[in-house]
């Protein structure tokens, strides 16, 4: 019930409709990695960065290079 999930790991976003972001807080230098739309900018969270292995996860996930990703503040 609470296994590991099976599979090769890696999830998909539609990479022409979708830009990796990563949004940190000015104040409190929280991380949240996610997808912004191209089209009407609206952010899409996926999962909360703590550490740089939380950030090294959220590329390897979604296979994305650190280089596509934007940072928004």
């Amino acid at each position: 019930m609470f296994g590991k999930r099976k599979g090769n790991g890696v999830k998909t976003f539609d990479r022409e409709k979708e830009i990796p972001a990563i949004r940190s807080s000015i104040c409190t230098g929280e991380q949240v990695a996610g997808f912004k739309d191209r089209s009407t900018g609206r952010f899409r969270e996926v999962m909360c960065l703590r550490t740089d292995r939380d950030r090294e996860e959220f590329l390897k996930t979604y296979g994305i290079s650190a280089d596509e990703i934007r940072r928004e503040w």
